[in-house]
């Protein structure tokens, strides 16, 4: 289910602040019925009509991307800068990404026109696990992990526990990479996770989404997801298992 506005928006009718004012003026029907009320929310079964003109609903699309860095999670940039859009101009439907990697992150982004499997991937109380790589300064002691592995206090609240894994060390370079895997999506969490403990990121990857990762892609590459894999996703965030 999502809200009215939303879906029209999704559409191309209009913006999402339009598509309010015409539910607000009367110029919106589900299934034949007028509605003025901004918090309904409708199904994929649910017919709607904006000024007498009918929602012709897309066909839902699902698909992974190797982002590489530099490149903005979004659908548009009002600087100009390079979108992950930009990656898909074969795609016709109206593609969005699933979260978001900072634009010096790379590695395994989402992007569908769902907006339900979109809410069901990001949202924190379904525990969809992303695992991180970081290329970060310092050599953490073993109780600095063992916070992240607890959980840090940043400025808008305590994460959730980790997992973390240490790769490799370099005394010399004064460097290590870390694997860590969380189910949040705060803004820039993992880079305050590690500065959090005194280990500013250098380089950053996600290397996966839940069971997807990155194997015969190349940066800039993406896939369909099959349709097994959809489900198997929508069955996790369900049960915490996968189907």
């Amino acid at each position: 289910m999502e809200r009215l506005q939303k879906v029209i928006a999704h559409a191309g009718i209009a913006s999402r602040r339009k598509a309010e004012e015409l539910i607000t003026e009367g110029k919106v029907k589900v299934n034949g019925q007028v509605v003025r009320e901004l918090g309904i929310k409708v199904s994929s079964h649910d017919s709607i009509e904006v000024e007498g003109v009918k929602i012709e609903k897309e066909e839902k699309v699902y698909y992974l991307l190797y982002k590489p860095r530099g490149v903005i999670s979004a659908v548009s940039d009002d600087r100009g800068r390079k979108t992950v859009l930009d990656l898909f101009p074969q795609v016709e439907q109206r593609i969005f990404p699933v979260g978001r990697l900072d634009f010096d992150t790379s590695g395994v982004l989402l992007l569908t026109n769902d907006g339900e499997f979109a809410n069901q991937m990001t949202h924190p109380r379904y525990k969809i696990d992303k695992t991180y790589v970081a290329k970060v300064k310092g050599l953490p002691r073993r109780e600095d992990l063992k916070k992240l592995e607890r959980g840090i206090e940043l400025e808008d609240g305590k994460t959730s526990p980790a997992k973390v894994k240490v790769l490799s060390s370099d005394k010399q370079q004064n460097k290590s990479i870390i694997a860590l895997t969380i189910h949040e999506g705060k803004n820039r969490q993992v880079k305050r996770m590690f500065e959090a403990i005194g280990c500013p990121v250098q380089k950053l990857k996600r290397e996966q989404f839940a069971f997807l990762g990155l194997h015969g892609l190349n940066a800039g590459e993406s896939r369909e997801l099959t349709a097994h894999e959809v489900k198997q996703l929508r069955v996790l965030s369900e049960t915490g298992k996968i189907g």
